[in-house]
């Protein structure tokens, strides 16, 4: 692999670590504490700042502003971190911002993840590997989103929400409740409009394991009972079945947000 290329124009600072094979185009401005790993782009007018790190391979279209000060007024200039995974396509004036003293210290994004124009995570969000977020996707503070989620156009996520693996959110959506794995949220405000079964599909899980997950859903989510009891017999009910017992272990774990149910209590699946 070739050494790292820096247009004439561009501004990278003592310190920073380029890897082989790097490219940073016209206009750039890579910051001293900044690490770009093997044959990282950045296309032109990208501003890399802070404790940042970019897996291999990864891309960045211009006027994308990653690690920059974030967006907090509790902030107070700690050196956290913004770590992004490999592979990752981050489209053009995205915003990306490092952790706080008070969420962990860490912001970071998995591998082969897509973020489409001028979307925005936001300090101490954790966010898994292969996740698509649409245009004007926003992620608040301190969430969690699992593996191959899938983000419509112009959502935004309440801060301390925790989205599972492989849900889908509806364009336009305001999410303001923690989404179980596979499920799908639609809505301002929104509310669990069923499984991502579109999804499952199409990453070729198995059809008994669908329709084991289907009648746990329909359980979990029916009208008798508690919440809580519903749970745990889903959990007996489908004890050897990973993706039910996915769903229930993300219930039952401990959340600052409330589980995004589907509309007037009733099941959509």
């Amino acid at each position: 692999m070739t050494q790292a290329f820096v247009h004439p124009t561009a501004i990278v600072a003592p310190g920073a670590k380029l890897g082989q094979g790097v490219k940073i185009g016209p206009y750039c401005i890579v910051g001293e504490h900044a690490v770009l790993h093997d044959g990282v782009e950045l296309i032109s007018h990208v501003s890399v700042d802070g404790h940042t790190e970019i897996g291999a391979a990864t891309r960045i279209f211009p006027f994308a502003s990653v690690g920059h000060v974030p967006q907090d007024l509790k902030y107070h200039g700690e050196a956290s971190r913004l770590v992004i995974g490999e592979r990752c396509t981050i489209r053009e004036a995205v915003t990306l911002n490092p952790g706080t003293e008070n969420g962990g210290m860490l912001t970071q994004i998995g591998n082969d993840c897509l973020i489409m124009a001028n979307a925005h995570v936001a300090h101490d969000c954790i966010i898994g590997n292969n996740v698509i977020m649409a245009n004007y996707v926003g992620i608040a503070g301190h969430c969690h989103v699992g593996d191959n989620v899938i983000f419509g156009g112009i959502c935004v996520v309440h801060q301390f929400t925790r989205i599972g693996n492989h849900a889908f959110i509806g364009a336009q959506s305001m999410i303001d409740g923690d989404v179980i794995p596979y499920g799908m949220a639609v809505g301002n405000r929104a509310s669990l409009a069923g499984l991502n079964l579109v999804g499952l599909k199409r990453r070729k899980f198995d059809r008994e394991a669908i329709h084991r997950l289907r009648a746990a859903y329909r359980m979990i989510f029916s009208n008798e009972g508690t919440l809580r009891e519903r749970v745990e017999d889903a959990a007996e009910l489908f004890k050897d079945d990973k993706l039910v017992q996915d769903v229930v272990t993300f219930i039952g774990a401990a959340s600052d947000r409330p589980i995004l149910m589907p509309r007037n209590g009733h099941s959509a699946e």
